[in-house]
């Protein structure tokens, strides 16, 4: 029976042993997460950025339609220019927002749940992966339609098909921006 008791417990220690390694490496996947720190921190830096873009094309815009409003005639396609400027300020901004929804998310599914936000709202509230690819997807469809119709105020249109043509991804768009509010109610 001496022998037994020996055995059993170098079974024991070596149990022990890899219960101990299993805690070690376990603990450092755990703590490894905390690399997500620069998705967040790069992300923000990335949506601060493009606020400050974007808004500094609104100013440039504003600086054109002064001086546009006050010089007659107007310049060139003065109206279509104000317009796409605009849309496209819009755009930066939307990917702004996706870049903060990203940052914030990534946050709360890896690092801590953000406990300034209780009570201010939902909208920046992820609690799956799932969660935060559908919000993000419903902004980036959003910077798609913006970014299509800034691209049609500069489209000419010579034939008939041509316009048919552009009726028809109107239609699709609004098709899809429908079914795309549907899929979000549910």
């Amino acid at each position: 029976m001496g022998h037994d008791n020996i055995v059993n417990e170098k079974k024991i220690k070596s149990k022990e042993e890899i219960g101990l390694l299993e805690a070690l490496f376990e603990g450092a996947i755990w703590r490894s997460r905390f690399i997500v720190i620069l998705a967040v921190v790069f992300g923000l830096v990335g949506a601060i950025i493009l606020f400050i873009v974007a808004s500094y094309d609104v100013a440039n815009i504003a600086v054109y339609t002064y001086n546009g409003i006050f010089a007659h005639p107007h310049p060139e396609n003065f109206h279509e220019n104000i317009v796409a400027a605009i849309i496209g300020a819009v755009d930066l901004y939307l990917i702004a927002v996706v870049m903060f929804i990203f940052a914030f998310g990534i946050y709360e599914l890896f690092i801590s749940h953000i406990d300034e936000a209780e009570g201010h709202g939902k909208i920046l509230a992820i609690a799956s992966l799932d969660q935060l690819k559908d919000k993000i997807a419903k902004v980036i469809v959003m910077v798609l339609v913006v970014n299509f119709f800034q691209r049609v105020l500069h489209t000419n249109f010579n034939t008939p098909v041509e316009m048919l043509y552009f009726a028809l991804s109107i239609t699709a768009l609004a098709v899809g921006l429908y079914f795309l509010g549907k899929i979000g109610k549910h």
